[in-house]
């Protein structure tokens, strides 16, 4: 097969799968995985998707739901100087909750050493922090979803009623001025509904990538959020629209 036709393929592939691995790409197509990853720079080149490590996702369609394997890997960087950035914070004797994404599963690896409550529907966060001391850690337990590592559906929810935490971390899938916080994931963004009940303060932490887009499902407005945590600096626009809704920004960009 044709390179051209290959790559050609793939964009199909990946328009109605929304994330593949290298690993899928090669076996489909009977080809090493460097020819693979040859191919996929291509078509970041071209702008046609975000690679990561282990593979690439597009950005692209309100309903895209990227597999977390994928989106671990992606943008990795933003995420751990967004996770340095929180924890100026979080105090020793917080009750925080960290939800099931990849920006609070690098925070979760921050807190080494710290006297906290962590409450979490994230099997990686979990897996991250059982060992750990000085952290009380508590699962809301439900239904386990795969495809996202989490904990979700009816019980999640109802459990999470039962809780009053000082602090929450959540991320979302894509943010806008016009239709605030949005989400692809209808089972993890109403688990970020019923959070932002359950908080005395909300953060939202949030990478470059994800602003001035927007998801299939609305979690809120940003009347309910606390503090914006991200990565880079934010324009006046958006500056003036954060301090109108008074929402405090923290920048890891920051000295």
């Amino acid at each position: 097969m044709l390179a051209v036709t290959r790559k050609a393929k793939i964009k199909d592939i990946i328009l109605e799968k929304k994330s593949v691995t290298v690993t899928e790409l090669s076996k489909i197509f009977s080809v090493t995985e460097e020819t693979i990853r040859r191919d996929l720079k291509q078509l970041e080149d071209d702008g046609f998707l975000t690679r990561t490590y282990g593979g690439a996702f597009i950005q692209d369609g309100v309903e895209n739901n990227v597999d977390l394997t994928i989106r671990e890997t992606a943008y990795m960087e933003s995420k751990q100087s967004i996770a340095k950035k929180c924890l100026s914070i979080i105090h020793n004797g917080d009750s925080i909750f960290l939800d099931a994404s990849t920006t609070a599963l690098q925070l979760a690896k921050t807190l080494q050493g710290m006297r906290l409550t962590v409450v979490t529907n994230s099997l990686l966060i979990i897996n991250e922090l059982y060992d750990k001391e000085d952290i009380r850690l508590i699962s809301i337990g439900g239904s386990y979803t795969p495809r996202d590592k989490a904990f979700v559906g009816n019980t999640a929810l109802k459990n999470l009623e039962s809780f009053y935490l000082d602090k929450t971390f959540m991320s979302c899938r894509s943010v806008s001025m016009e239709h605030g916080i949005t989400d692809s994931n209808e089972a993890i963004a109403a688990i970020r509904q019923i959070l932002m009940t359950r908080s005395n303060h909300v953060y939202l932490i949030a990478d470059h990538s994800k602003f001035d887009k927007t998801s299939f499902i609305r979690i809120s407005g940003f009347e309910t959020i606390t503090g914006l945590v991200t990565d880079k600096r934010m324009d006046e626009q958006w500056r003036e629209y954060l301090s109108k809704n008074d929402v405090e920004l923290y920048e890891a960009t920051e000295a």
